[in-house]
Formats: C-alpha cells, sequence, structure tokens
C-alpha cells in the first residue's frame, strides 16, 4: 500500500504500486485538475511537483512516489491566489485550459529554482505543450509572476527631526 503526502496530506493508496500516479491523483484521490494528455510524457498536462521537481505523473508510479511530497495544481493554492496562477489569468494565458494545470506546474517549479528567469530559460523550464499556441502569453505571465515573487525593496528608515519651532 503505497503511502506519500500529497497537497501537505497523507495518503496511503490501496492501488497496486505499478499505478501511473497521475491515476492514483485522480481516481482514488479525486485531484482531478492533473490532466491525461498523452500518457507517454510528451505534453506535460500531468505535471506534479514531486519533491519540489515538476514531474509527468503519468510515467511515475505510486511504487516511484512512495514516502515523497506531491503537490497537484490544487495543492500549489487553495484559492487560486499563488502568483503564478494570478499571473496566468490576468494574462489571460489560457485559451481552451487543458494545459494550464500543467503548465502552471512547470512554472512554479522553475520559478522555484530560478527567481529571475529570461526568455530563453522560461521557454526550456516549461516543456509543456499547448495545442491552442498561446506560448506567447505563457512568456507573459511568467514575467508577471517573477515580478510578483520579486521581493519589494524597502525603503530605508531616516529619522525625522522636529522642524525648528519658535518656542512662545
Amino acid at each position: 500500500m503505497p503511502a506519500l503526502i500529497v497537497n501537505s496530506r497523507p495518503l496511503d493508496f490501496r492501488l497496486d504500486p505499478a499505478t501511473p500516479l497521475l491515476w492514483a491523483l485522480r481516481d482514488a484521490a479525486n485531484l482531478t485538475g492533473t490532466k491525461y494528455g498523452c500518457g507517454t510524457g510528451e505534453c506535460g498536462s500531468c505535471m506534479v511537483l514531486v519533491d519540489g521537481e515538476a514531474a509527468r505523473s503519468c510515467q511515475l508510479t505510486l511504487a516511484e512516489a512512495e514516502g515523497r511530497n506531491v503537490v497537484t495544481i490544487e495543492g500549489l493554492s487553495a484559492d487560486r491566489s499563488h502568483p503564478v496562477q494570478a499571473a496566468l489569468v490576468a494574462e489571460q494565458a489560457g485559451q481552451c485550459g487543458f494545459c494550464i494545470p500543467g503548465i502552471a506546474i512547470s512554472m512554479a517549479a522553475l520559478l522555484m529554482h530560478n527567481p529571475n528567469p529570461g526568455d530563453a530559460e522560461i521557454r526550456a523550464g516549461i516543456p509543456n505543450l499547448c495545442r491552442c499556441g498561446c506560448y506567447p502569453r505563457l512568456l507573459a505571465a511568467a514575467h508577471r509572476a517573477v515580478a510578483a515573487l520579486r521581493p519589494v525593496p524597502v525603503a530605508p528608515t531616516v529619522a525625522a527631526t522636529p522642524p525648528n519651532v519658535p518656542t512662545p
């Protein structure tokens, strides 16, 4: 009985350890945000974070995931407020939306490891296929997420001196 942490919750799956993680998540854990696209690991629709790395859940068995920490699109944020999710919405990056959960996971993994990627690094770090061809908007969303994740500089505090006020 494979056991793993999914979205910060321990789960024991009563499934064959050879079951692809994708089907355990969708069918047994009812986490349907992770999509089945091609089944061969090419499209990236099934991307999840496994110990902080983007992984194709259709190619990872429960046995291989045992004891690991898995984050699905549902676990990225409970209210879709994660900067990557907010950036994808703000840039209207999705057309049909089918690929967006996997892209959000890939983008989140990229930004965890590289907080300031350039265009080439974004393209390489998000290997997902979008059949609608929304790549320019995905690039814009990645840059928006980078800006949102960038720490806000804090201005140095200056001790204010009271103005010279004549005393009566």
